[in-house]
């Protein structure tokens, strides 16, 4: 078994080994991942962070060992914060710019520094890891999810370069030191069901389905009657019991099927 981790801003992964296939996630600085399936130019991988499959680029890809790969596993990342970070590798002088999401391996947080793959980084900016209270973390879920407002809408993104409705809600949670599944048809199993709209509080995940009863969209609650999500672009709409209703074309674009509260 092989294992890397991306020392690029982003890899994007695809559902098929070719570059004419669909792109369905991202793969962001710092995240690593297991190796399990090679053709000629392409890699099948599988995301430590979420559990999520897909091809890349043989090309894109740094290599770490088995014992680094398990270490990186008992800790939840520190995690860039800031709308764009600036990262300076000593060794060869280099400045990557990054996304919100990111993750600081092994992270000094006095120092300013962090290790990946062996090499010495330092980092400006804001970063973010786990512990707030939870009133606290609700205010930060929103303040972070309101990061993105007007970010395109992009099928399998992960950045304000563009970005899913569930991309931005694992996102936005992972920004915060919570783990979520990538897509919405497994977001929607975690937390706990909430009978009405109007118990909802900011942080909260409104899961909306298609005709065949199939979960097709996520958003995140603001306030009990209005929720951010990426439809076209990251959005703030209204939200109801029937679903979304959209403020500019002044008509319902999403039926609801459930609201989850993943934190207590």
């Amino acid at each position: 078994m092989t294992y890397g981790i991306s020392d690029l801003s982003i890899i994007p992964v695809r559902s098929e080994p070719t570059e004419k296939s669909e792109m369905v996630s991202q793969i962001l600085f710092g995240e690593h991942y297991e190796i399990i399936e090679h053709t000629d130019n392409w890699s099948k991988v599988k995301l430590a962070f979420d559990g999520y499959e897909g091809w890349i680029d043989t090309k894109m890809i740094t290599n770490i060992g088995q014992e680094l790969f398990n270490k990186l596993n008992k800790h939840f990342p520190v995690v860039a914060n800031d709308t764009f970070n600036l990262v300076f590798q000593e060794a060869d002088y280099s400045n990557k710019l990054i996304v919100p999401g990111s993750s600081f391996p092994f992270c000094d947080l006095d120092k300013k520094t962090f290790v990946l793959a062996d090499k010495l980084y330092h980092y400006q900016g804001i970063v973010s890891s786990n512990g707030n209270k939870t009133e606290e973390l609700r205010d930060s879920l929103i303040e972070s999810a309101l990061k993105y407002f007007n970010a395109p809408y992009l099928w399998g993104g992960r950045t304000p370069y563009g970005i899913d409705c569930s991309g931005l809600s694992q996102i936005v949670y992972k920004l915060n030191g919570i783990c979520l599944p990538r897509d919405a048809s497994e977001q929607v199993m975690e937390g706990e069901v909430l009978t009405f709209v109007e118990e909802a509080l900011p942080g909260d995940l409104a899961f909306f389905d298609n005709e065949e009863g199939a979960i097709t969209h996520v958003g995140i609650i603001w306030d009990r009657h209005k929720i951010i999500h990426a439809s076209g672009k990251v959005r703030i709409d209204n939200v109801d019991h029937i679903g979304i209703f959209n403020v500019d074309t002044q008509q319902y674009s999403h039926k609801l099927r459930v609201i989850k509260r993943i934190i207590s």
